[in-house]
């Protein structure tokens, strides 16, 4: 009877151990996600931000549709936008998404605690879709430590944590469904992310993918649906880029920087891996390089094939470019190529796309034949900041003003000549256009397309 009393009360007892006692070991946290949601949690905050946006009209720039209605003033409107964002830090340095934060002219953000905080942009890159923030008078942060993603691996579970649809936190699981994915996301972000089927939804851009560890691996950036829902395809960026955001925010930059490579590459597929004489497809083979290009400098040279940068293998240029982004300008990067059918190894290192020759940027004013027409020399910073090949040379238009647009010019336009004289240099365009009037003909590029545009003053 008294063994019997025992048993009982032990089996009463352990209901109420098993409620109060923390899992003690991976194992027994794959059972439970509570105490892990309970660490990371608060380090993950809801975003709200304001911007105050220009309605035009779509006929604004016509000229046709000016004489009927003349040109109308732009109207102001707000325009809000919600996401989530996480603490980096314990003085309040938060990573999110730059269509998130990006232009915002107010940004409140609220902790899970409901703690709310001003917050101003330190450093915003919008092909990255990163913003790296300063919380207001913030001490003593939850935040969430960083893991290095090139550790992360295919299979593993991971938490997504964000505010999606605007219903307050939540928290979905899920894997890592891939990695080195390139090109497939849906949003502002190119390049590099890491693969996940754990439910992003729309509000979740910007939240926190962690480990089983509490770790950070990645920032919920995008889905790929065809619906507009999850269908359990979601990237997020890897943690590697948001830390070398996190050092040139704290540097000081306000625009983030990447390596200049200085060349013109593509994939290599079964078909141009045979002509090479690549025994695999894979890698990115180099087919024109700057002369000022470090790998030039370096020793390589087209038809070069990149396999491995700090030996982590790169097929695609958006892969060779995170590899190179995570490394930083001034440090230096361990090419592996092949030549020839031997293996190659070369220092690389990571410069800022110089500015030689001076771009040299001219405004024309009032009294110009098209005033307001913003123009400079092309050199590889001017190219790198408006996406076109370092390769690229001459005039280019940076804004257009109200009279350039209505004969036809548009920003990231190259111009030529003027009625046939060649330009050489931004300084001319003016002397160049008062001589060419009354009858005036631009020759200019655009893309692929050579035009030729007239007007008459």
């Amino acid at each position: 009877m008294i063994r019997a009393l025992f048993v009982l009360l032990a089996l009463l007892a352990t209901p109420l151990t098993a409620e109060t006692r923390l899992p003690t070991s991976k194992a027994e946290i794959a059972l439970s996600f509570a105490p892990l949601v309970k660490q990371a949690a608060p380090a993950v905050v809801n975003i709200y931000a304001k911007r105050v946006v220009q309605a035009r009209s779509p006929f604004a720039d016509d000229p046709f549709f000016n004489n009927f209605f003349g040109t109308q003033r732009a109207r102001p409107r707000v325009q809000n936008s919600l996401g989530s964002g996480v603490i980096l830090s314990a003085d309040g340095i938060v990573v999110s998404n730059y269509h998130v934060v990006g232009m915002a002219t107010e940004i409140r953000v609220v902790l899970n605690d409901r703690r709310e905080y001003d917050a101003r942009v330190l450093l915003g890159d919008q092909e990255s879709d990163l913003a790296i923030l300063q919380l207001k008078d913030a001490q003593d942060m939850p935040y969430l430590p960083l893991r290095d993603s090139d550790t992360v691996e295919v299979g593993e579970l991971v938490l997504a944590i964000g505010n999606p649809f605007g219903v307050g936190q939540t928290v979905s699981s899920g894997i890592v469904s891939g990695l080195a994915r390139t090109g497939t996301a849906t949003g502002n972000g190119r390049g590099y992310f890491i693969q996940t089927d754990a439910p992003i939804n729309p509000g979740n851009s910007g939240g926190a993918l962690v480990d089983l560890g509490g770790a950070l691996i990645g920032v919920n950036t995008s889905i790929l649906t065809r619906s507009g829902g999850s269908n359990g395809i979601g990237f997020a960026i890897p943690s590697a880029l948001v830390a070398q955001f996190v050092e040139q925010a704290r540097a000081g930059q306000d625009r983030f920087m990447r390596p200049w490579a200085g060349i013109t590459g593509q994939p290599v597929d079964a078909d141009l891996s045979d002509s090479l004489g690549l025994s695999l497809p894979g890698g990115v083979v180099i087919v024109d390089l700057h002369p000022a290009s470090p790998f030039a400098q370096a020793g390589l040279r087209p038809g070069d094939v990149v396999l491995e940068v700090d030996g982590q293998p790169v097929n695609t240029p958006a892969e060779m470019m995170f590899r190179m982004s995570v490394r930083g300008i001034g440090a230096t990067a361990q090419m592996t190529y092949t030549r020839q059918g031997g293996v190659r190894s070369a220092e690389v290192a990571m410069i800022a796309p110089p500015e030689d020759p001076p771009r040299d940027a001219v405004i024309l004013d009032q009294n110009s034949v098209l005033p307001g027409l913003h123009v400079a020399r092309l050199n590889p910073a001017v190219a790198t900041e408006l996406g076109l090949s370092p390769q690229a040379q001459g005039i280019i238009v940076l804004e257009t003003g109200p009279f350039a647009n209505r004969i036809g010019l548009q920003r990231g336009d190259i111009l030529l000549a003027i009625n046939g004289r060649t330009l050489s240099a931004p300084g001319q365009l003016d002397r160049q256009l008062r001589r060419a009037a009354p009858r005036v003909r631009i020759d200019a590029q655009r893309g692929t397309r050579r035009l030729s545009l007239r007007f008459r003053l």
